[in-house]
């Protein structure tokens, strides 16, 4: 196959589907914490806060993964780091089992988060390499295995808990993840060429001329956006189970309702791919943001169990293409050979973002006793998320020229 026929080719497509399989696996680790969040602080009789410790550092090992993997695929490739990643991932899951504290859970979990993350950014930055007129429609698929990934394991794992407890989950996942992972990877060994990176790198750097950003400063900045809109975003995705077990309806329900959030994520992703291809990703992005923000302010007023579900599928199907759009930025803008690293550092933003939001929002209920407080903490971090992204719509699009006076 030449070089000019390898973008958007069937055997890109092939690699698509193989990135969303390993992706399905290698995130469930990130989705399994926030399932097993309420056994936890009744085992060790924690408050909310302390209890969701485990979920930050997972993330904050998970953010820190996007960079540090993301540059190893950038040297050695995506099945060198996928191999080590799965081990690590493993390691993690062990490592919570045998933990007789929360201290010890919680550095569980943040090997456990630093092994994950190599079933996010680094599967995105590579598959982004492959496409050129589809990359919208690429990475959001490539992302959506970390939604399928919630969407699926949640379920199962409540009924592990209910069978076996949440050691014995976490036993089942170590080794699902060895079996799963390691073949998978070997499929990805082909390397793109040197000289398949020239027509993405022209595509970039006329966009970057036409932005008037550094690199660095475009990714500072869309970093710290990153921050605001996940925030927002980790309230009810990191506590729809424990609002609903505090509501009276139990955790299976609200596992549940994480799951059809998380398919709606998918079904946003999907769209929202498919828009990036035409409209670009600042400005699917910022749609993501308004739909996000609007899906937050109803769960304000509505607290019912039918109530409930409705508003969690609403707020999937408005915030799922949000993470990607920053990868599809990164691309557009920066240089290709640095795709791991670039994609890496704004998706470690975001998740730290997560990071802060999940344990922010139980920092506030056990403040006030509600979550109410934390929803609208998520509003207004979700504002400062829209502000910047209209701020890079308005500095990048075309100017008029102006008229000369006589």
């Amino acid at each position: 196959m030449s070089t000019t026929s390898i973008h958007d080719s069937s055997y890109s497509w092939l690699r698509l589907g193989i990135t969303l399989l390993i992706g399905m696996v290698a995130n469930a680790g990130m989705w399994a914490v926030v399932v097993v969040l309420p056994a936890i602080e009744t085992e060790f009789g924690a408050g909310r806060a302390e209890a969701s410790l485990p979920y930050t550092l997972t993330m904050i090992g998970f953010a820190v993964g996007n960079l540090l993997i993301g540059r190893v695929v950038d040297r050695f490739g995506v099945t060198f780091a996928l191999i080590g990643a799965a081990f690590g991932i493993a390691v993690g899951y062990g490592l919570a089992v045998i933990a007789p504290t929360m201290f010890t859970i919680s550095m569980a979990h943040l090997v456990l988060g630093l092994g994950t993350a190599v079933g996010f950014g680094p599967l995105i930055a590579d598959i982004s390499h492959w496409f050129l007129k589809r990359r919208g429609i690429a990475v959001a698929l490539a992302a959506s295995g970390n939604y399928l990934s919630g969407a699926i394991w949640p379920t199962l794992l409540a009924d592990m808990l209910a069978d076996g407890g949440w050691r014995q989950a976490y036993m089942t996942l170590a080794i699902v993840t060895l079996v799963a992972l390691i073949p998978l990877s070997l499929l990805l060994r082909r390397r793109l060429p040197d000289e398949a990176h020239t027509a993405a790198e022209a595509a970039s750097a006329l966009r970057a001329r036409s932005a008037g950003f550094s690199p660095r400063t475009l990714q500072y900045i869309l970093g710290f956006a990153g921050i605001a809109c996940c925030v927002a975003m980790s309230m009810p995705q990191v506590h729809i189970v424990a609002y609903c077990v505090g509501l009276g309806y139990g955790p299976a329900v609200g596992a549940e309702m994480l799951s059809l959030m998380l398919l709606g994520g998918v079904v946003s992703r999907v769209i929202s791919g498919v828009v990036a291809d035409r409209l670009g990703g600042v400005m699917t992005l910022l749609i993501g943001s308004v739909l996000q923000c609007l899906a937050l302010f109803l769960y304000l007023p509505y607290d019912g169990m039918v109530s409930l579900y409705i508003v969690s599928a609403v707020f999937g199907l408005a915030q799922g293409g949000i993470v990607p759009s920053y990868a599809l930025v990164v691309r557009e803008y920066m240089p290709a050979k640095e795709a791991g690293a670039r994609v890496g550092f704004v998706l470690m933003m975001t998740i730290l973002g997560m990071a802060l939001g999940g344990w922010m929002s139980g920092w506030l209920y056990d403040i006030t006793g509600s979550y109410q407080i934390a929803f609208a903490n998520g509003i207004v971090w979700n504002g400062l998320n829209i502000a910047i992204m209209v701020m890079l719509l308005l500095r990048t699009r075309p100017r008029a020229p102006r008229a000369v006076t006589a």
